[in-house]
């Protein structure tokens, strides 16, 4: 059982709160001056297993409008194959809430979609919109659309701008001291100094590091399962190299580099003790 505060992130803990997630959806339609928080309701999918499907953030606005937002630090189209699922899951979750069924000849209502992916990359060459039938289907006119619009460090002084601004200032920080609690603590600080997060660190920067410090020991226990696997993956493959007894000690090293000379002297031997 994994659940979703294992996954947790800034992104996400940042706009749980509905002030700053208001703040958000004004940066997206600031032609809305009546929205206040209660009008934004969270329908985020919940990652209650592993292989559930689970989004960044998704919220409705006053029944009319359904925003899904990812934010992504590497650049992939998949995003649009994830964002199609999403949007889908979250129009079953909300025909559930509002109990209308959708095999009955009455029409349903449903909120107008808007999709966003905040890129805390590089802009580059990158498009300010793509679509599924343009990156999947060379432009051909398909029966399935999905568009979303991607957002960009832009030098504003909006939540979405300073997120993005965060994101790079810890990847900075990350090439100086590594991915280290001194990377984090320098992250807050640079970013209280800069007015970037500011309130929001101010309240809240023990639960950051928390966080923060928390994916890494995730990173870093991927990484050690990650050689472990490789390593028990290459002693099965010097085990049957030594039994077939066609290569030396010194050429089977060069085929598998996870295990030192020492260990292949020793599987050598546990091999020819029960030959």
């Amino acid at each position: 059982m994994a659940k979703r505060t294992v996954k947790n992130s800034v992104f996400l803990d940042l706009f749980q709160n509905k002030s700053y997630l208001l703040k958000l959806y004004k940066t997206l339609h600031p032609e809305d001056t009546a929205a206040t928080e209660d009008s934004l309701t969270d329908v985020t999918i919940e990652n209650v297993l592993t292989d559930n499907l689970y989004n960044d953030l998704g919220f409705i606005v006053g029944n009319k409008l359904m925003i899904l937002i990812e934010a992504q630090s590497t650049w992939t189209m998949n995003i649009l194959v994830r964002v199609l699922l999403y949007l889908a899951q979250s129009y079953h979750e909300y025909f559930q809430r509002t109990s209308q069924n959708y095999y009955k000849s009455k029409k349903v209502k449903m909120p107008k979609p808007e999709l966003y992916v905040i890129f805390t990359g590089n802009k580059g060459q990158k498009p300010d919109k793509i679509s599924l039938s343009k990156e999947f289907f060379e432009g051909m006119d398909i029966d399935l659309e999905v568009k979303a619009k991607v957002i960009y460090e832009s030098g504003k002084d909006d939540i979405i701008n300073q997120y993005i601004v965060f994101c790079k200032v810890f990847n900075e920080q990350a090439k100086q001291h590594g991915m280290t609690g001194k990377a984090v603590t320098e992250t807050i600080h640079v970013c209280k100094d800069r007015n970037v997060l500011r309130e929001y660190l101010a309240q809240k920067e023990k639960e950051v590091v928390t966080i923060m410090m928390s994916l890494f020991d995730e990173e870093q226990i991927m990484k050690s399962f990650i050689r472990s696997e490789r390593h028990d993956a290459d002693r099965e493959t010097a085990e049957r190299m030594i039994k077939m007894g066609k290569l030396s000690l010194d050429e089977i090293a060069e085929c598998v580099p996870s295990l030192s000379f020492d260990e292949l002297k020793e599987l050598e031997a546990e091999v020819m003790e029960l030959a």
